[in-house]
């Protein structure tokens, strides 16, 4: 089956440092085949039997062991990613800024419904499977809407812009 592992927090700063060479290093000694990273903020694809949860599961281990890294890990086969995509309910203006934030569970529905949208306009959300999608037309340089859903976090999340989506998608579909 085709996976793609979203590492969060990866190279945002010099305690969470980690080359793509030692991560791929690190799938491979894991059983993974086809192994392949994108940018340098903790993107791999590969190849692997195996169920989701237990993958991200073992390379979190993998990364906490070998590397000392404490690092969440989300993964999605390629079909959900595929979902992904075409599951997106907002308009892409400007796919810089639209993000898809991925979660490791369900979102909390009933609390997201209860953030009033003025507290975080211009910016939109809505809520996907195991998704939020989000629109910044004032950028990523101070969001309002990640403050807040940080009160409303079920567990671990990463978010990637929509560029990055996309072609995680389409280099999961050419393993």
């Amino acid at each position: 089956m085709r996976y793609v592992a979203l590492l969060r927090g990866i190279n945002v700063n010099p305690a969470t440092t980690l080359a793509m060479a030692d991560l791929r290093a690190l799938l491979e000694r894991l059983g993974y085949g086809n192994v392949r990273t994108h940018l340098r903020s903790g993107n791999a694809l590969f190849m692997a039997d195996g169920d989701a949860e237990s993958i991200a599961t073992a390379i979190e281990r993998g990364l906490r062991e070998e590397f000392g890294l404490s690092v969440a890990v989300i993964v999605r086969t390629a079909e959900q990613l595929r979902g992904v995509v075409e599951r997106n309910p907002l308009e892409v203006r400007d796919p810089a800024r639209f993000a898809v934030v991925f979660l490791a569970r369900p979102p909390d529905r009933e609390g997201l419904a209860s953030i009033d949208p003025a507290a975080y306009a211009p910016e939109e959300m809505r809520m996907g499977e195991r998704e939020l999608y989000i629109y910044f037309p004032d950028g990523l340089r101070r969001p309002k809407l990640p403050p807040l859903l940080e009160k409303h976090s079920t567990g671990p999340a990463t978010m990637r812009n929509w560029n990055t989506v996309t072609r995680l998608l389409a280099l999961a579909e050419d393993l």
